[in-house]
């Protein structure tokens, strides 16, 4: 019996102190510019038209940033098509017959702490796309954008590519 608590003991601090190990904190570049959709409230509607503005920024930024190398550069092309995403986030919403009013901005903006599937991203400010529609008290969204940490390529006819920052560098450090 003393054995089988001296293991279970052993095998509890082990699985404590891998834990902690294992847990990441991914540190996202300093020049990187986000994205960050959030909708009204939590409700089932206002979540789902959250996902169709999401979707339509994605496939705009992707054709717009798909060739950038430098943040400066990114950035500069997000600044000069702001109405266009603007017009685009309107479109969505008179689409789904949504009147709540929402708001475009690009600049610094805050980023709550976030953990997602073991890794943890800090809150702060950051250079940013956001996009808030209504009230902006539900979940968000949030992606970067430059260099991407999720890209989709969403040319018409093609596959869609899935590739993530997070994953290559868990690869790499782990």
């Amino acid at each position: 019996m003393k054995k089988t608590i001296i293991a279970l003991i052993c095998i509890s601090i082990f699985y404590f102190l891998i834990a902690d190990c294992v847990k990441a904190t991914v540190e996202i570049p300093d020049d990187a510019i986000r994205i960050r959709v959030v909708p009204n409230s939590n409700s089932k509607l206002d979540q789902a038209v959250k996902g169709k503005v999401r979707d339509e920024i994605e496939v705009t930024m992707y054709k717009l940033l798909k060739d950038t190398r430098t943040s400066e550069e990114a950035a500069e092309i997000i600044e000069s098509n702001l109405n266009q995403v603007r017009e685009q986030v309107g479109e969505v919403l008179e689409r789904e017959k949504y009147d709540k009013n929402y708001t475009v901005n690009f600049g610094l903006n805050y980023f709550p702490e976030k953990e997602y599937k073991g890794i943890s991203y800090k809150e702060g400010y950051y250079e940013s796309l956001l996009v808030t529609l209504g009230e902006g008290q539900g979940d968000n969204w949030w992606c970067v954008l430059f260099p991407p940490l999720c890209l989709i390529e969403a040319e018409e006819n093609e596959d869609v590519e899935y590739r993530s920052l997070v994953k290559d560098l868990l690869a790499k450090y782990l």
